[in-house]
């Protein structure tokens, strides 16, 4: 990773961080549907970036969200675990001829398509793990399924929008 990308990653981080706890903490759909935008910072970091900086990354961001959010660490904890899941997940999902250095997985270099069924299911276990800890010992499973499906579905929304508006397009896509 040069400079100039680690320097877009990082504007990257504070931006959507400063959406996260300034426009989107009191925003819930129906009371059900929350949105964590600043996981899209997680997600869009280059494919070979090593397991302990994307830990370190996912854990200070997320302690950082819960700083604003009074959640008592519950955004460290799955945001941690989403950074664990990811390198996971890329090899599970990967091409036939794999993914290049330099690549990053976002919409404008592997498509919609692709996307959505890498962010998806990411995103769905982070809410996941933070609805059922933050309900523990309520016995609410079935709200806590609920709010993370729509949860994940609203986030990963907003991230496919957020990706078409503002990061740059290849050339031919």
């Amino acid at each position: 990773m040069n400079f100039k990308s680690l320097i877009t990653f990082i504007f990257l981080v504070i931006v959507l961080g400063l959406i996260q706890i300034l426009l989107l903490k009191n925003l819930a759909l129906f009371g059900i549907a929350f949105c964590f935008i600043y996981l899209v910072s997680i997600l869009s970091w280059p494919t070979s970036i090593p397991a302990i900086p994307l830990l370190l990354l996912g854990f200070s961001l997320g302690l950082l969200i819960d700083v604003f959010y009074d959640t008592l660490g519950i955004h460290a904890l799955a945001a941690t675990f989403l950074a664990f899941l990811r390198p996971h997940w890329l090899k599970v999902i990967s091409p036939s001829g794999g993914y290049d250095d330099t690549t990053n997985p976002t919409i404008s270099e592997m498509g919609i398509g692709w996307y959505i069924s890498y962010s998806w299911p990411l995103i769905f276990a982070f809410c996941l793990l933070f609805f059922l800890t933050d309900q523990w010992g309520t016995g609410r499973f079935l709200t806590a399924l609920n709010k993370s499906f729509f949860s994940s579905t609203f986030t990963v929304l907003l991230a496919i929008i957020v990706q078409l508006l503002f990061f740059k397009r290849r050339r031919g896509i």
